[in-house]
């Protein structure tokens, strides 16, 4: 059977707008939301108080102990049990943030753990509070150190945004996905919607890259 060229061509621009106005926002929503929740949720899990430190550790548990597509049913499927009805985009957002949360607090924790101690009596020695040298002297490194696994999970957050499409979230594969109902081409379509995915992340891999070379000045060898 030919290729459908005509098909790629004329889905093309409606593939495009999903992942513009639908995919991206979402990534972005869904990321920033899930790293200022990662970074408490590190903050908690390095506390010496043991009910926030195992707080913290449990909602890790349960996050990488449950796949993802489970968590965003719960809240947009499970949650109108209990009378929390939430629309498709803010569920997804929700989910997703969690996810993200639950994986990166681990990777910002590591990265805080990674900064020698001489750093916070450093701090302490020049008369700055354990929350000043926190942000100031221990976060600021702790970032250098966390760019490349935060980054491997923004791109992860790319493709997992798809999963959306099963709550009806209008973004890139929802729409391919609704154009090869109509036109019975799915091979085409879902091949065009797999190219687009592939073309974001490897320029976001290139971005990362970059970053990465840029912030290794910085670093003593």
């Amino acid at each position: 059977m030919p290729f459908n060229w005509d098909l790629v061509w004329s889905s093309f621009v409606p593939i495009v707008t999903g992942a513009v106005t639908g995919t991206i926002p979402l990534t972005l929503a869904s990321f920033v939301l899930g790293l200022a929740l990662a970074l408490l949720v590190a903050l908690m899990r390095l506390s010496r108080t043991a009910v926030v430190s195992g707080a913290a550790r449990f909602y890790v548990s349960v996050i990488r102990g449950t796949p993802l597509l489970v968590q965003l049913f719960v809240i947009f499927y499970g949650l109108p049990s209990l009378g929390v009805k939430l629309d498709p985009w803010p569920s997804a957002i929700i989910a997703f943030s969690l996810n993200v949360g639950g994986y990166a607090a681990e990777v910002i924790r590591a990265a805080i753990l990674s900064v020698p101690k001489g750093q916070w009596e450093a701090g302490h020695t020049i008369g700055m509070s354990k929350g000043l040298a926190l942000r100031r002297i221990i976060l600021p490194q702790a970032a250098r150190v966390s760019v490349p696994p935060l980054s491997n999970t923004f791109i992860s957050l790319v493709k997992d945004t798809s999963l959306a499409s099963l709550i009806l979230v209008t973004e890139l594969f929802r729409n391919a996905q609704q154009i090869a109902a109509f036109s019975q081409e799915f091979m085409v379509l879902y091949l065009e919607a797999a190219l687009v995915y592939w073309v974001i992340c490897l320029a976001l891999s290139t971005g990362q890259s970059a970053l990465e070379k840029r912030l290794d000045r910085y670093v003593a060898h």
